[in-house]
Parts: structure tokens; sequence; C-alpha cells
């Protein structure tokens, strides 16, 4: 196994077998989609249901787009998400004030499609960066814009079983996000979870 191995992010899980499939992979991070305009939406009390079977080993992130910074609190300050990862407008200052309130982590995303792109997200006081195609679209972005980052980021868009050896060859970011491309029919697979976790595992440098 490589030892610099990336992370691994397991997103819009709505499901307690999702759940499941993700304690028993030993995925890092496991993502509850909280924008009511997602087709992964979860409501509050799913995610807590969800939560409670969530091995301890692995972070609970929960996603949001320009959502109320108290709602968002909350759900930290209760336990429910250990980070929160924002896809929105949010500014600075925003993730400034949550992290007060909170105390807790909080990931970024922005949507890449120049260098530009990348420099403006680097310059985030986030403690991480999550760089994407778009909003959860499940598309790959050129990945040639992120051959001067300097900062670790999580990537994200269009991540698949099929790519994702050839995203850690080329970019060997800090964490790896999928959701669509571990997705049959609009849900998650565990045939394609496990794939993706055994490419990410028997990667070799």
């Amino acid at each position: 196994m490589n030892e610099k191995m990336p992370k691994v992010k397991f997103c819009g899980l709505k499901t307690l077998e999702d759940i499941r499939n993700t304690n028993l992979l030993g995925a890092d991070f496991a993502g509850f989609v909280f924008a009511k305009k997602s087709k992964r939406y979860i409501d509050k009390e799913t995610a807590a249901r969800l939560r409670n079977a969530l091995s301890r080993e692995i972070s609970a992130v929960g996603v949001f787009v320009d959502e109320d910074i108290e709602t968002v609190a909350g759900l930290l300050n209760e336990g429910i998400i250990d980070m929160a990862q924002l896809h929105g407008s949010e500014d600075d200052d925003y993730i400034r004030r949550l992290k007060k309130i909170t105390g807790k982590p909080v990931i970024k995303a922005f949507r890449i499609t120049s260098v530009e792109d990348v420099d403006a997200a680097e310059k985030s006081i986030a403690d991480h960066i999550l760089l994407d195609a778009g909003a959860g679209e499940g598309r790959v972005f050129d990945w040639s814009c992120l051959d001067s980052a300097k900062r670790p980021y999580f990537l994200a868009g269009g991540l698949s079983p099929e790519n994702v050896s050839d995203a850690i060859e080329r970019l060997h970011p800090f964490a790896l996000d999928v959701s669509s491309g571990i997705e049959t029919r609009g849900s998650k697979d565990h045939v394609k979870m496990e794939a993706f976790m055994d490419a990410v595992r028997h990667f070799k440098k």
C-alpha cells in the first residue's frame, strides 16, 4: 500500500445501508447533504440517525449551500456533524464567524475552470479547500489547472473507480470526494464503493 494514500470521502449518504458500507470499507469522511435542492438531501433527523450508526473513526461532514449560519452551527454544536462543507457564496467572514461559534473545521468548495480559480481557492481561510467542476454534477474538470497547486485539497468532480488511480498518480490530492461515481441509478452501490476503495488502496506510485 502507498503510505501517502489520500483520504476518501463518500458523499451524499442517505441510508443506513450506505453507512454500514462506509464503515465496512473504512472511508475517512462521510458526507450528509443538507442542501434542499439536491437529490441527495437529508433532513436533520435522518442525519442524526445516520450519524449514530457511523463509526466514530469516520468524520461526518455536512454539505451546505448558502445556509443560515445558525443552522450550520447548530448541527456542528449538537454533534450531528464534525465538519461543515460550504458550496455557496460563503466568504471568509462567514467562515470566520462559523469557526468562532463552533470551533469546528470548515471545508470550502470552489468551482475550478482556470488556474486563477485555484489561486483564489488557496487564499481561503477555511481549514480545507475542495476543488470541483461545479455543484455536485459529477463532471471531471481540467486537471491541468491544478499543476501549480501548492495547498493540499479535496479533489471532487466525476471521480470513479475507473479514473481515481489516474487522479492520484497525477495530482496526489489530500483527499478524494466521490458521490455519483459510486452510485447506480441514483443510489449508492456497494460494489462500486468497494471498487473505489480498492483502487485507492492498491494504487502504486
